[in-house]
């Protein structure tokens, strides 16, 4: 399994291949459907975004409420084809990968390709154990779309598998 540390370069993003195994270290933002149709929304009027999406990273994923003495509940991954109207313009803002779980529409593999970007895939039904991999939690925008707001999380070893690499390969066999 390779370690793969946010900040990403185009090289560490190059040179990954669909079916890698990575453990992620670093800043992820949360953000689903709702989330993702307010940023665009804003990005239509003109207005500037809650986050600087240049080299980040956004998981689809709704976190379930924290409980005592937790850092976060339980954060599995949301399916991201209901993301696939919204992703190319974020891809084209800089987004640099996109952590999620299903198939992607030709479109969004163009896109990420295009950009130069990946898409991961977090394990489904794993949510708990992935919420053992989160060292910090903060809120950061759309405070009332409860889970569905963009949550800032601090993860280590963060166990993903690169489903699309940077040159448009994917896991996925076309229909």
């Amino acid at each position: 399994m390779k370690a793969l540390s946010i900040p990403f370069n185009k090289t560490d993003l190059s040179g990954l291949k669909a079916g890698e195994e990575v453990l992620l270290t670093g800043t992820i933002y949360t953000a689903r459907d709702q989330a993702h149709k307010r940023l665009c929304e804003l990005l239509q009027a003109g207005k500037k975004l809650p986050v600087d999406l240049a080299g980040q990273v956004i998981y689809y994923c709704g976190p379930t409420a924290t409980p005592e003495g937790k850092v976060i509940g339980a954060c599995g991954p949301t399916t991201s084809s209901r993301m696939d109207e919204f992703t190319p313009q974020l891809l084209d803002l800089g987004l640099a990968a996109i952590i999620g779980k299903g198939r992607r529409s030709k479109t969004v593999r163009e896109a990420i390709k295009k950009n130069g970007a990946i898409y991961l895939a977090a394990p489904a039904g794993c949510g708990a154990l992935l919420a053992k991999k989160v060292i910090k939690n903060s809120l950061v925008a759309f405070k009332d779309l409860g889970p569905e707001a963009i949550y800032k999380l601090e993860v280590k070893d963060f166990p993903l598998i690169v489903v699309i690499d940077a040159h448009g390969n994917s896991l996925y066999i076309d229909l």
